[in-house]
């Protein structure tokens, strides 16, 4: 089951020594410098392995500046979406607060798209990866995280 409420997102701790930086995804997770990792399955079988924008930062990033996505990106919580910017078309599914696709559609380059107000997750991935993926309205997506 997906949640529609917003994550608390990396920690803001500070530290009075050095800094190398974080050194292990994990901790470039925690960090904000990294996307989570997750799968997309349905019907006990995986989709694809996806990055969780779940940050005001990561949400607000999406896939500006990438020429190509592998996998998928989730983004929530998220409603609407926006290709101006972006590189490359996209495939958008709109999934519900139970995980179902109520809306999939292919924005190309340079759009705004209208918000689909029943969602509360947005998957976004390579231009005809839902059809390679066979996904479809009414399917139920799982976010399976690492």
């Amino acid at each position: 089951m997906l949640t529609c409420e917003p994550s608390t997102g990396p920690s803001t701790e500070t530290s009075t020594g050095p800094s190398t930086g974080p050194s292990t995804a994990k901790e470039r997770v925690s960090s904000g410098m990294m996307n989570a990792m997750a799968w997309l399955v349905s019907d006990a079988r995986v989709l694809a392995s996806a990055e969780l924008a779940e940050t005001r930062a990561a949400r607000r990033k999406g896939l500006l500046g990438r020429s190509s996505l592998d996998g998928a990106l989730v983004i929530r919580p998220c409603r609407g979406v926006h290709t101006i910017g972006m590189k490359f078309p996209i495939d958008v599914a709109f999934i519900d607060e139970h995980g179902v696709v109520v809306k999939t559609l292919q924005m190309a380059r340079h759009r705004v798209g209208v918000p689909v107000f029943s969602a509360c997750t947005v998957i976004e991935a390579n231009a005809g990866a839902f059809a390679r993926w066979g996904v479809s309205v009414g399917d139920v997506i799982e976010v399976r995280e690492e």
